[in-house]
This record gives C-alpha cells, structure tokens and sequence, in this order.
C-alpha cells in the first residue's frame, strides 16, 4: 500500500477534508486492488470498507458523546 502524505494546510482550513481525501485516494484504490487479488469482487470490497467507515463514525461519535457527557458530570460535582 502507498505511504499517506501528510497534510500540508492547518486544521482549520476550509479543503482539509478534500486534502485528506487526496492523501487517502491512491491507498483505497490499494485496498480494494487488493481485496479484488484476493477473490473478492470490487463491489463487496467498497461496500465492506463503507460499512466498516460507518460503524467507525459511530464509534467515534460515541466517544464524543461520551466525553461530553463526563465532562456535564464534572461539572455537577
């Protein structure tokens, strides 16, 4: 798999997102070339990679609310 670059504009930048989704291209299409090289069909290959990004949203998410959550607590004490 291609190496990642890193990114090269400040957090707040308004096309970070479209940055990271250069940086991230070349290594999806790695990935899914490489699910395909091992029998599994283009197809099952993204649709697997987005349901394992939405339930990584989720969990990401979770965590927020999470930390949200204990810092409301924190703040009742």
């Amino acid at each position: 798999m291609r190496d990642i670059s890193k990114p090269f504009v400040t957090r707040d930048d308004p096309d970070r997102h479209i940055r990271c989704q250069d940086a991230l291209q070349y290594a999806f299409r790695d990935l899914i070339e490489a699910a395909v090289a091992a029998g599994w069909s283009e197809q099952e290959a993204v649709d697997a990679v987005g349901e394992l990004v939405e339930g990584h949203m989720q969990d990401l998410m979770a965590r927020a609310d999470s930390a949200a959550l204990m810092a409301l607590l924190k703040t009742m004490r």
